[in-house]
């Protein structure tokens, strides 16, 4: 017969397994909890990092080029390199003990998948050692213009607990296992092998270094959007919905619309991929080029608002969506829109196409939400049109049309700008296409500093333990005091062109060229 002591010593040992399970998850927990699971800070995408102890003067070790190694003794502060394709676009995330970053197929890691492809690659953070990939077929290869030969997949992943969702280079919505096929194939998708050949080609068997798909959304059958030149959206995770954009864009000729009437924003079940809900802005017939913003988030009054970036040059905030209860129409409800370049809008804007001097402006980059304001950049496209470009501070809490209202300040930049502004400590930081690096006060927006660098820049800075890093066209990296007083801490010279963003996770900085992915250690850890 048990004693009430015999039966509590009993009662404690069968606990135990599950309170050491709890504990390890617990542990598990806290040292991801620097992870950077998605483009930008969660969920402003604020491109601030709150890591410490990064190096000031990271420099890039020299490259065996036949095997694609780091040299050793050279560099400062190298973890790992990891060869990517030949072309990279795309800004890696890290979650899970994973480094996922999209590039092109340059350079197979498969020598049964060659030719011109769209890639995801996943790497194990602790040593950069090539776990998986994802390889996408070209969308069309009679029309380049929905997917530009040799770019590869140019948008950043979403890291969400052991699932990856992104925008493929064919327009798809994509929910990817974390693990890969390593550990089975999950489904409800299972055809892989299929999906990873062009259409008409004989399957290719899988193996335990290829993508596990979840689920398919297919843009441009499921709402009729045509992306141009490339897709590029970075998805948002809010609950049980995932936010994309379409990357909708003009045709071929550059002087019409495929499909103006698609929508630019959609709203997703992110455990099924099932449409809940489109925005229905028409940006379309206001596009001077294409839809290559991303999602944010804020809460505002108590209510979560989705902004969006249009490539009509208006920032708009949107309702967010209750997955259990999706709107009865299917349409996103927009809460406020902000027209920022209202002397620029047409009537008729592709007849402009192609003018330097004035017209129509797009914003390509994210809108940052921080402390009631959203922080955003807009201009004329980089290609097609005026140099001009601003970056304004809006007022979030208005409703419907806050244009001539909720300006709080506006403030021209060099020439072009693609970038996600940085707010941090009262600053903001912003990079232009004309090699300039702006610091300025994040409530009035008046100028505190810039500096011009060697070549332009396409990527977002970031800013991390008191410093700015910045990446350049020019293959620098520039490392700056992230303070009122311009203080230059470092530049270093890399293999190639740097596009993508630099991305800080536990202790460490990551960068990526055109051909490598580089992992600078804790400054400490040297």
């Amino acid at each position: 017969m048990l004693t009430r002591g015999d039966d509590h010593r009993r009662r404690r040992a069968a606990a135990m397994p599950a309170i050491a399970a709890a504990l390890a998850a617990l542990l598990a927990f806290a040292a991801r909890a620097a992870d950077q699971p998605q483009w930008g800070q969660a969920w402003s995408r604020n491109m601030v990092s709150a890591e410490t102890g990064l190096p000031a003067d990271p420099a890039p070790p020299d490259i065996d080029r036949d095997s694609g190694r780091a040299v050793a003794g050279t560099g400062r502060h190298v973890a790992w390199v990891a060869r990517l394709g030949d072309r990279t676009y795309g800004t890696p995330v890290v979650g899970g003990g994973r480094v996922l970053i999209g590039t092109n197929n340059g350079r197979p890691r498969d020598p049964r998948r060659t030719g011109d492809r769209g890639v995801l690659m996943a790497f194990d953070e602790k040593d950069g050692r090539f776990l998986w990939q994802l390889v996408v077929p070209k969308c069309d290869l009679k029309n380049p213009y929905l997917d530009w030969p040799k770019v590869g997949i140019c948008s950043p992943p979403t890291i969400d607990g052991d699932r990856v969702y992104l925008v493929s280079n064919r327009g798809e919505v994509l929910c990817l296992d974390l693990a890969g096929l390593a550990d089975g194939n999950d489904g409800p998708f299972t055809d892989e092998a299929a999906f990873a050949v062009p259409a008409g080609d004989p399957p290719v068997p899988l193996g335990d270094t290829d993508a596990d798909i979840l689920w398919r959304f297919d843009m441009m059958k499921e709402v009729g959007s045509a992306q141009h030149d490339q897709a590029h959206c970075s998805p948002m995770i809010l609950g049980g919905c995932v936010y994309v954009g379409t990357s909708n864009g003009v045709d071929r000729t550059h002087r019409g619309m495929r499909t103006p009437d698609a929508p630019s924003l959609i709203c997703l079940d992110k455990a099924t991929g099932r449409l809940l809900a489109v925005d229905a802005a028409r940006m379309g017939p206001q596009l001077i080029h294409s839809q290559w913003s991303s999602p944010s988030l804020g809460r505002v009054n108590g209510r979560d608002l989705v902004f969006f970036g249009g490539g009509d040059a208006v920032c708009y905030a949107f309702a967010a969506v209750d997955p259990a209860a999706p709107p009865a129409d299917g349409k996103l409800e927009t809460v406020w829109r902000f027209h920022c370049d209202l002397d620029g809008r047409r009537d008729e804007p592709l007849t402009w196409q192609d003018n330097r001097k004035e017209g129509p402006s797009v914003i390509t980059g994210i809108p940052v939400f921080d402390a009631g304001r959203v922080y955003v950049t807009a201009g004329g496209d980089y290609w097609h049109g005026k140099p001009e470009c601003r970056i304004t501070c809006i007022d979030a809490s208005g409703t419907g049309d806050v244009t001539a209202t909720h300006e709080a300040w506006s403030r021209p930049l060099r020439r072009h700008c693609m970038s996600t502004p940085a707010i941090a400590d009262g600053l903001v930081y912003i990079v232009d296409c004309g090699r300039t690096v702006h610091c300025l006060d994040a409530a009035t927006g008046e100028p505190v500093w810039t500096h011009e660098t060697a070549g332009e820049i396409w990527s977002s800075p970031l800013v991390a333990d008191g410093k700015v890093y910045v990446t350049t066209e020019g293959k620098r990296l520039w490392v700056f005091a992230a303070s009122r007083e311009k203080k230059v801490l470092a530049e270093a010279r890399f293999d190639s062109r740097l596009y993508a963003s630099p991305v800080a996770a536990n202790g460490r900085l990551y960068i990526a060229s055109e051909n490598y992915l580089y992992a600078f250690k804790n400054a400490a850890a040297q």
